[in-house]
């Protein structure tokens, strides 16, 4: 088999199953319909008392209150931030801070209040805002496009304002400018992304801030501060520096309401909470618990406030800001006025009429875009839209009714009151019942696509297996199933493109694709059923089970139904909620179990005990294999690492009890300055162990002795690699107040350090690809006989150079020992590193991953990489040490090249005793990664057989999550717990595949660069002369190689 092939087959295969994966989600998660409709001032829908009368002058649909507001976002302000308890004597570094807000709340009680502000989840700061200026509420997908924000074609808040020929002013954060471009009459945005800068934004804002209020040219002023949730994500919010922030908040708002007019509405709100380690963008209680502040200098409520602050869902600002500035509510609104800021200096009947009136345009509002929206997407339930239109009839009928029995003065006070809050109450349960109707139907799905996804994804499955059987039987199998398979879906694909083309319709590329996926693999089994006979389908390349008897038979049977039980297991157990829940504490257990029952069927088959002598009779510790005492201590190390590996998790919100690792929080979080210098030399002195283990492992064996450009980078690349990433987690991690003068350098050091890292390991992934061999020829110009080969001349076929390598690598061991036997190390050529050429390039490339891994995350993250390094280390020796005592040389393990490598004296089959010379000529050479070479076409199979196993056990999990979220779709948990499992199975799939492809993309690339090693042996070898004596040809004077090191 050749090298592209398997590549092109793999890549193949991941196509099916990305198109299953696609096709089922824009079934599962489908996104909201947004509507090109706008609301003007000309829509019909003004209440009764003002369809008789005109409105005040730059009103729309009811009188304006203020004609300027100030909205204060500061981001991630979670309402304990805001709260004010007097009752603490010693609070917490985020508590009591907003001392400002208390203040103006006690002292004027009816010109200001604090709210809890609830989020919708996701908790995601684009979603946030999104929710801020439409008043409509994002899907649960839409979360994947928090870094890369699209305009807002939806009708919002501020395309009202400027509509309606208001001026908005906006400074802070630049995800604004992406999502409402050419929209502000004067702006001032400054960088987000940097999580780390906790002051750039906000001293930018407080620069403008006053002099821009000052000016009187806005209407509407947007300021959106993120020091807050910096430092929540640098520090978390139980640090001194979220305390010097909030106190900064403090004095800023101080000084801001100072600057107010009577006429200006003051909000300050959080778009979002944040968690005990600052983080956010799920759905727990400190994430959807944020604060709003309302203030204005004129009275704004008519009572006092309610004994515990009330909770106002996020959509309900965007309808009560758009009314008090005497703007029409934004045509997708789904929010709920808050009718307390509406009641003005009057009494309590025209505080309740004024807030019906509000009402009525809210409910108007919500019923106009209810009917618009079910025409469009024609799913939202008929009887709920029929209960909601009952609701609607009958408040507006009789609002209508009681504002004429009001004007006939037919009613006595105590008779209008109670009928006006019980129509309040009628209007609020239509907007709420309306919003929740709303909710559910934007997590509607579609059966069709769900449904063919899982069955893309089955039969992806299905493919691997039976394709990973064809590749162990044949070996130009990949000629017949990989070709037709690629017509028929490329047919498929051209014919619905050619259809959409004469029927001028919109082309669906994820449709088209999952059909000719579809299509190719119905080509391929098509194919594989008509290509072989019953028989051969039926048995495939298993031995034949009649030949043996019942207990092999048996033992066969249970040897390959073990490991899918597992895997059945495993699958089964992604229907459970509970399981899911408790996955990161079952697994490593389950890991550790397997690992435990592996060495006891070692020693129930009898592969760990010596074979019986007639004179054996009793077992003892001296009966047992030296071997098994290595594996041993393989265990228990596997047993600590995953020990140690539970010290770092995150806790789940259905498990209270959890409390988070403090590993998972960054150095700067740290108060305690000792123990904050004791975590960083320990994750350096660890990274620089890493380090130091990969370049010891390349100079044991032989892989750091020449002077090629990838040696020279492994040599001094990856120790300045490690000096950045220290370097950078030292400015990192510092606080900003002990920097002094020395900010500006730091803050530009922040940058230059990860760039420098990335750019070192782009040029490492370069230098790699271009030259992967580690591989060190010395010459040393000495005649030392001959390999006589069966080839007259230079090969002249590439199946007879292949054939020679592994014959010349044989000769250059043998010749190597004999010279040694000798007493005489000098040797012609000397080749150092060539027995692990492979595994040295995938430890390359593996460590600069790990860099990139380490330098985006956390600092005391890096010890968890550096945890899973040495598991995956011992696992892979603990692999190779079992086949190598079940008896297996040569298979298909966890990494194809490893068990060559760690080939060991043991595991070769003891021999009978004899003279020490023929002992020596006899023992088989280790031929590490060079036995690979002896029969190329089964090294290429087994690199495809490898992958396609890989694969299905993937695919196995994922169409496990994918029928969990289908079926329980309707569950409670459906979206905390199955929805969240699915997409991190998916994108872990996908990450996982390509992984794969790049992997064995680079496997290949280095089997490139050893035949081209060989051939240039070769060439020097041709030219020499035949040999006098025997006549043949004369390839090669290379009686010397070296596995390892000089």
């Amino acid at each position: 088999m050749q090298r592209w092939p398997v590549l092109l087959f793999l890549a193949w295969v991941c196509f099916l199953f990305f198109a299953g994966i696609g096709l089922f989600m824009s079934g599962f998660l489908l996104t909201r319909i947004e509507l090109a409709s706008s609301s003007s001032c000309s829509d019909p829908l003004l209440p009764p008392p003002w369809q008789r009368q005109s409105l005040p002058p730059g009103s729309c649909w009811a009188p304006q209150r203020f004609s300027k507001a100030v909205l204060v976002i500061i981001d991630a302000l979670r309402f304990e931030f805001a709260h004010f308890n007097p009752a603490k004597a010693s609070p917490l570094p985020y508590e009591n801070k907003l001392s400002f807000l208390h203040h103006l709340a006690t002292s004027q009680p009816r010109h200001a209040r604090l709210y809890r502000f609830r989020a919708d989840p996701p908790t995601a700061t684009m979603q946030r805002i999104k929710g801020l200026t439409t008043g409509s509420l994002p899907t649960f997908i839409d979360v994947g496009s928090n870094f890369a924000s699209y305009a807002i074609q939806e009708d919002n808040l501020l395309a009202q304002l400027v509509q309606n020929g208001r001026r908005v002013v906006f400074m802070g954060d630049d995800t604004w400018e992406g999502l409402f471009p050419k929209k502000f009459f004067r702006s001032y945005f400054f960088p987000s992304f940097n999580v780390k800068d906790l002051h750039t934004v906000d001293d930018g804002i407080l620069q403008h801030l006053y002099p821009t209020v000052d000016s009187g040219e806005w209407d509407m002023l947007i300021a959106h501060f993120l020091g807050v949730d910096h430092c929540g994500h640098k520090h978390g919010p139980d640090h001194p520096e979220m305390a010097k922030k909030l106190t900064q908040m403090n004095e800023m708002l101080r000084s801001l309401v100072d600057h107010l007019g009577n006429d200006t509405l003051l909000l300050v709100a959080g778009d979002h909470g944040m968690t005990e380690t600052g983080d956010h963008g799920g759905e727990s209680e400190k994430e959807v618990n944020a604060a709003l502040f309302v203030y204005s200098r004129t009275p704004l409520f008519g009572t006092g406030p309610p004994e515990e602050p009330e909770a106002i869902p996020q959509v309900n600002l965007v309808p009560t800001v758009a009314l008090l500035l005497g703007v029409p509510i934004p045509y997708s609104n789904i929010g709920e006025v808050m009718a307390e800021l509406f009641s003005g200096d009057g009494d309590a009947v025209s505080a309740a009429l004024q807030q019906l009136s509000v009402y009525h345009i809210n409910a108007k509002q919500v019923d106009r875009f209810l009917q618009s929206y079910s025409l469009v997407a024609q799913d939202l339930p008929a009887e709920q839209l029929q209960r909601l239109q009952e609701l609607f009839s009958g408040a507006v009928e009789e609002h209508t009714q009681l504002l004429d029995q009001v004007q006939g003065a037919t009613l006595v006070p105590p008779e209008l009151e109670s009928r006006l809050g019980s129509l309040i109450s009628r209007f609020q349960l239509y907007l709420r019942e309306a919003r929740a109707v709303c909710t559910q139907s934007w997590a509607r799905f579609n059966s069709l696509r769900m449904v063919g996804g899982c069955t893309l994804i089955a039969a992806s499955c299905l493919l691997c297996y039976v394709a990973s059987e064809l590749a162990a039987s044949s070996d130009s199998f990949y000629r017949s199933c990989l070709l037709y398979p690629l017509l028929w879906g490329l047919v498929v694909a051209v014919l619905l493109g050619l259809a959409h083309v004469f029927t001028q319709e919109g082309l669906d590329l994820l449709l088209v694709s999952s059909c000719a996926a579809a299509a190719s693999q119905l080509g391929f089994f098509w194919h594989w059923w008509g290509r072989h006979p019953k028989r051969a389908r039926l048995v495939g390349s298993q031995p034949p089970l009649a030949s043996i008897g019942l207990r092999q038979r048996l033992r066969a049977w249970l040897g390959l139904a073990f490991p899918m039980g597992i895997l059945l297991f495993r699958c089964g157990a992604m229907f459970s909620d509970s399981f899911v829940v408790a996955e990161a504490r079952v697994a490593p257990f389950l890991l550790a179990s397997l690992v435990m029952l592996l060495v006891g069927k070692l020693h129930w088959d009898g592969r760990l005990t010596m074979p019986e002598g007639p004179k054996q009779q009793v077992l003892g510790f001296s009966s047992y294999r030296r071997e098994i005492w290595y594996l041993l201590c393989l265990v228990a190390m596997l047993l600590v690492c995953v020990r140690l590996s539970g010290f770092f998790h995150q806790c789940r919100e259905e498990i209270p009890q959890c409390r988070p690792s403090l590993f998972l929080s960054p150095l700067a979080s740290l108060r305690n300055t000792r123990a904050k210098n004791l975590f960083y030399l320990l994750c350096v002195a660890l990274l620089a162990g890493l380090v130091y283990a990969v370049r010891s492992w390349l100079r044991h064996y032989g892989n750091l002795n020449s002077s090629d450009p990838l040696v020279l980078f492994v040599r001094w690349g990856f120790p300045l690699v490690v000096l950045c990433i220290a370097c950078y987690w030292a400015v990192a991690s510092s606080a900003d107040d002990s920097l002094g003068k020395l900010q500006e350098l730091v803050q530009v050091a922040v940058v230059a350090f990860p760039w420098a890292v990335y750019g070192l390991a782009s040029m490492g992934l370069l230098l790699l690809l271009c030259n992967p061999m580690t591989v060190f020829a010395k010459d040393t110009r000495e005649s030392a006989g001959s390999i006589v080969t069966p080839y007259l001349g230079v090969p002249s076929s590439e199946v007879d150079f292949l054939h020679v390598i592994p014959q010349i690598y044989k000769r250059m061991q043998e010749s190597q020992k004999s010279r040694l036997e000798r007493g005489s190390c000098r040797a012609t050529i000397a080749a150092y590193g060539l027995g692990s050429v492979y595994s040295a390039a995938l430890v390359i490339a593996l460590t600069l991953l790990g860099f990139l891994l380490m330098l985006l995350h956390s600092e005391r993250l890096s010890l968890a990489f550096l945890l899973l390094f040495l598991e995956a280390f011992v696992l892979l020796h603990i692999h190779t040490r079992a086949r190598g005592l079940a008896g297996d040389t040569v298979g298909c393990p966890l990494l194809l090249l490893w068990p060559f490598v760690c080939e060991m004296p043991s595991s070769q089959k003891k021999k009978p005793k004899k003279e020490p010379r023929e002992e020596l000529q006899e023992v088989e050479e280790h031929m590490m990664e060079m036995r690979l070479r002896e029969s190329p076409e089964k090294f290429s199979t087994a690199l495809l057989h490898l992958g396609l196993k890989y694969l299905f056990v993937l695919g196995a999990q994922l169409l496990a999550c994918v029928c969990a979220a289908m079926i329980l779709r309707r569950h409670l948990m459906v979206w905390k717990v199955f929805a969240p499992k699915f997409l991190f199975e998916s994108l872990g799939f996908v990450v996982s595949s390509i992984c794969l492809l790049l992997g064995i993309s680079l496997v290949m690339r280095v089997d490139c660069a050893v035949s081209t090693w060989f051939s240039q042996l070769q060439l020097r070898a041709a030219s020499h002369p035949p040999h006098p004596a025997s006549g043949a040809y004369r390839p090669l004077q290379l009686p010397a190689f070296y596995d390892g090191s000089t």
